[in-house]
């Protein structure tokens, strides 16, 4: 009797922790707490100034230059001028040994004075010879002699002044001066070297520093663009990237302000110069640089690049957040890029929110929570 409550017991028991088991594990599943929707960051999408800007390789090269020659034969006595520094037009560079030519100057005066003194005589002989010629004491033919003479001895006058002049010149150009205003080299000759007219070595160069060209090329399909900028505009704006380690920009902007009307049928490239200032004569000739040629501003949307995701058919997606906090996917249309972000023509609009970061850990239609994207939204054009 024992044994049948007993056995009785433990079926109730067991039936009890049957139930229970079966109970468990619904229970636990409703009594769970939800996962946390995830934080993304996004990006509120405003229109923004987007420059069309073309980069070309360039050369420094200056506004101008000349090379001091000599124009006379003659020894060097002297030098006036500090190797690299700032010279004026019209400042005396170098004298040439002038003691031949003043010589020479002082022969060619003498030789003035007697021509004059020889035509006077002939003139008053002259003068003798017409009132003689009505009483014909003198024949036509002593009068006529008399006339050629005198005008021979003003012929010889006209030389010897002429001589004066030329000698005058030489002895002038015993002194050196600067052709322009500049910066002028180191000095190629020495006191004491003789120097002649002909010779091709300069004596120095002189280059005007400030302003200064930058010669660019371009290439014959991309000129089009870049000439009906300049038609609308004038000049277009340029700015300098210096070729150093540190590719900084330069501090003064420079315009463009030629391009050649032909197109280089070897390269099939056509040049350009833009002018910069150059107060601090920081740009030197022969310089290699980056010239970046803003063509116009409009305003686009731009989305990070780094916001996207590139799919199997070659399409960018990005993901959005709309008005309920739901990720949801969209499909953009670029038309180029402007530094680290794209432009973009179709696909979002002003207002929209992108994610940028997080994307990654969403589904279209999951919850998100939303935070502002930090990230540096300005970035320097490139093409």
């Amino acid at each position: 009797m024992i044994n049948k409550f007993l056995i009785a017991a433990l079926s109730v028991f067991a039936v009890a922790g049957c139930s229970q088991d079966a109970a468990g594990p619904s229970q636990q599943a409703q009594g769970a707490p939800q996962a946390p929707a995830p934080t993304v960051s996004v990006l509120t999408l405003t229109p923004q100034p987007v420059e069309n800007v073309v980069t070309l390789p360039g050369r420094v090269s200056p506004l101008r230059q000349s090379q001091v020659r000599p124009q006379v034969q003659g020894v060097i006595t002297k030098r006036f001028f500090e190797e690299g520094a700032y010279v004026e037009k019209g400042q005396q560079l170098y004298q040439i040994d002038d003691a031949r030519f003043a010589a020479q100057l002082a022969s060619a005066k003498a030789d003035l004075i007697s021509a004059k003194a020889n035509r006077k005589a002939l003139s008053a002989r002259l003068k003798r010879f017409e009132n003689l010629l009505s009483s014909e004491a003198v024949s036509q033919q002593e009068y006529d002699d008399a006339l050629a003479q005198a005008e021979q001895a003003d012929a010889q006058i006209s030389v010897a002044e002429a001589a004066i002049s030329s000698i005058q010149v030489d002895l002038d150009f015993t002194r050196v001066y600067a052709p322009i205003s500049g910066q002028i080299s180191r000095s190629f000759v020495t006191v004491g070297s003789l120097v002649t007219a002909n010779q091709a070595q300069q004596l120095a160069t002189i280059t005007a520093l400030d302003p200064i060209y930058v010669d660019m090329q371009q290439s014959g399909k991309g000129i089009l663009e870049l000439r009906r900028a300049m038609q609308k505009n004038g000049t277009l704006p340029v700015q300098l990237v210096l070729d150093d380690i540190t590719g900084e920009q330069y501090e003064y902007p420079g315009e463009l302000k030629f391009s050649e009307v032909t197109v280089d049928e070897t390269t099939g490239a056509v040049a350009l110069r833009a002018e910069f200032p150059n107060p601090d004569a920081l740009l030197m000739p022969g310089m290699y640089a980056k010239a970046e040629v803003r063509l116009s501003t409009s305003e686009a949307l731009l989305v990070p690049q780094r916001a996207t995701t590139r799919q199997p058919d070659n399409s960018l997606v990005v993901m959005t957040v709309n008005q309920q906090n739901e990720a949801q996917p969209r499909t953009l249309s670029i038309a180029g890029s402007f530094g680290d972000q794209y432009i973009v023509t179709a696909g979002v609009q002003a207002g929209d929110r992108v994610i940028v970061t997080g994307y990654q850990k969403v589904q279209p239609g999951t919850k998100v929570n939303t935070q502002p994207w930090q990230g540096t939204q300005q970035s320097q054009p490139r093409s």
